[in-house]
């Protein structure tokens, strides 16, 4: 049987009067339910849920991200006219290049796999406004790969350039820009932002050439003021810059990236790049460069640390990379949960080969000597209740675009259906006299999942907070706390002494060989469950007696050694910090003289 072939939930370009092949989860809007559920319809088998591949296809790319490198690196020193090193290429546009390969990759497999398996009659393919999905920035970028617009314009070329499935052009209508994750403004948020650019500007007139230079460290703002005066410098409070915008040139777009394919798919790659780069790293790279001439920042630091603006922040990557070339050590610290514990992730990769020094917090690899083992700066530290004596139990939950972005062993696209499941799962199998007092915090963004919605149609009576609320407030209220995802929630909850209980299908949530033993000790302990099932029945039997479980030895133990590996806590950790930024900045100094 032919099917038409929907490749997005862009509605204008499907067919309700034949047969149609869905090609994954992300076409079907939950809040469109009643038009997609009653057409003859058939979704394409995800081909990353064979997650042996999952890994495999990450090793391929990671070769081919680092072939394409090496050549981009030469071609844009062409077209630029200058002399950069892969190093700094590999600041400044290696995250857009890593994610992109990896996102064309998932869109190519998923076309080729229907392709083989169906028998395709046609598909709508929408022209126009092309201009609008090529990226200014990282940032415009993130928007861009999020919404169904920009995939079906990847899916489009794809099955145009390499496929023989029928074409039919149709003209794009208006469509709704992915609206920017936003947070709520407060008047305190306001008043705190006045006055830290006040002091910035006023502090900035005194910044040395050779001043360390700090931003988005994650060190709490006063122990980031003393580290400056501990170094001999004014404090500064230094803020990124968005870059500036400019138009995409057709005309300087007319090329592909040099070298081999290997495969159909690494063309595609190569002919899709030059149309697709963000418009500073080709036609705005001149004004980027400006931007970053005209920095207050200092013009020859002896070190730079970051921890939250090596992938985003377009200004900051392009003054950084200029800097490094000149011998400035760069130190990038952890950001979060999942590192050191995942089995694979392309920002980590990223941000270790950027580095000088990685700052951990706690962990390293023995192949990796840039690892420094350090602690969780900046982490949370306990409430002082006692939680035991509090009513709820807060069940924390995570959200993901519907399209595949960078990869790392984390639930990928679709597969946060599986993982939603997983949650309702663990409800059913709580008591009731449980369930009645649990309270499930969403994330704020909800990616057009329809979170609220699905919970409600599931459990019409259960207690939702939207992500909106301040979450050490609900921590406040609650028992227990239930982690059901690998990043940073029950690393935080751990060093603010909470009870906490963690549950993930470890098929989606893969972890490295070093942490395996780390999660057979809580789970020895009833920390760590594989099952929503298991999880439940732990938290029924210890419901009326938290206290014993969380504060026997048996369990402390445990804590205590997966804290010291993980999420270390250190009374002294300004002095190690400025103790390691001195030892890079003697280092770069000998190098600088010799």
């Amino acid at each position: 049987m032919k099917r038409f072939l929907i490749t997005t939930a862009l509605e204008e370009t499907w067919r309700v009067d034949e047969p149609v092949l869905f090609l994954g989860e992300w076409c079907q809007l939950y809040s469109r339910k009643e038009r997609w559920a009653a057409l003859d319809a058939e979704v394409l088998p995800y081909h990353w849920d064979d997650r042996a591949k999952l890994y495999d296809d990450y090793q391929y790319l990671k070769d081919f991200y680092e072939r394409l490198l090496q050549d981009l690196t030469v071609q844009l020193n062409q077209i630029h006219d200058v002399d950069h090193s892969l190093r700094y290429w590999r600041i400044l546009i290696g995250p857009w290049l890593g994610y992109f390969t990896q996102m064309l990759f998932d869109r190519w497999e998923s076309i080729q796999q229907a392709v083989r398996q169906y028998d395709l009659s046609e598909t709508i393919v929408l022209t126009g406004k092309d201009e609008t999905l090529v990226p200014n920035d990282m940032v415009d970028f993130s928007r861009l790969f999020v919404g169904d617009e920009w995939n079906h314009s990847l899916y489009a070329y794809i099955l145009q350039q390499f496929t023989s499935v029928n074409c039919i052009m149709q003209s794009r209508q208006d469509w709704d820009e992915v609206p920017a994750v936003s947070r709520e403004i407060t008047w305190k948020w306001r008043a705190k932002r006045k006055l830290a650019a006040w002091y910035a500007c006023a502090a900035s007139a005194l910044t040395r050439h050779q001043d360390a230079f700090f931003l988005a460290t994650y060190l709490p703002l006063r122990e980031e003021m003393r580290l400056h005066w501990r170094l001999g410098q004014v404090p500064q409070l230094w803020r990124s810059i968005p870059p500036i915008r400019v138009a995409t040139d057709n005309s300087q777009r007319k090329w592909i990236v040099a070298g081999e394919s290997r495969t159909e798919f690494e063309a595609c790659a190569r002919a899709l790049i030059p149309q697709q780069i963000p418009a500073v790293y080709l036609e705005g790279y001149d004004q980027l460069i400006g931007q970053t001439g005209s920095l207050p920042w200092p013009k020859q630091p002896k070190v730079i640390w970051t921890s939250n603006s090596e992938s985003s922040d377009d200004v900051f990557k392009a003054w950084a990379a200029e800097k490094v070339e000149q011998e400035c050590p760069l130190v990038v610290g952890q950001h979060g949960g999942h590192y050191g514990i995942g089995r694979w992730s392309f920002v980590e990769d990223h941000e270790v080969a950027i580095s000088d020094l990685y700052l951990s917090w706690g962990w390293s690899e023995p192949r990796q000597p840039r690892i420094k083992p350090l602690c969780q700066w900046g982490s949370k530290r306990p409430l002082g209740i006692r939680h035991a004596a509090q009513t709820d139990v807060l069940l924390v939950t995570a959200v993901i675009p519907r399209y595949s972005y960078f990869l790392y062993s984390f639930i990928v696209a679709g597969q946060w259906l599986d993982y939603l499941d997983d949650q309702y799962e663990f409800v059913e199998c709580l008591p009731e006299s449980i369930r009645s007092v649990l309270v499930v915090r969403l994330y704020a963004h909800d990616w057009e999942w329809d979170q609220v919605a699905r919970w409600r149609d599931r459990f019409p009576e259960i207690r939702l907070d939207e992500g909106r609320t301040n979450i050490d407030g609900l921590i406040r209220q609650s028992r227990l706390y239930i982690s059901t995802y690998n990043a940073t929630t029950f690393l935080e909850s751990f060093t603010m002494n909470v009870p906490t209980v963690i549950y993930w299908n470890q098929l989606h949530w893969e972890l490295r060989d070093s942490a395996i033993p780390y999660f057979e000790d809580l789970k020895r302990v009833g920390i760590f469950h594989e099952t929503p099932a298991s999880a439940a029945h732990h938290v029924a039997a210890i419901w009326d007696d938290v206290d014993s479980w969380w504060a026997s030895p048996a369990v402390q133990k445990v804590l205590d050694r997966f804290k010291m590996r993980y999420c270390r806590q250190q009374g002294d950790q300004l002095d190690r910090v400025e103790q390691i930024l001195r030892e890079v900045m003697v280092v770069s100094d000998n190098t600088a003289t010799r």
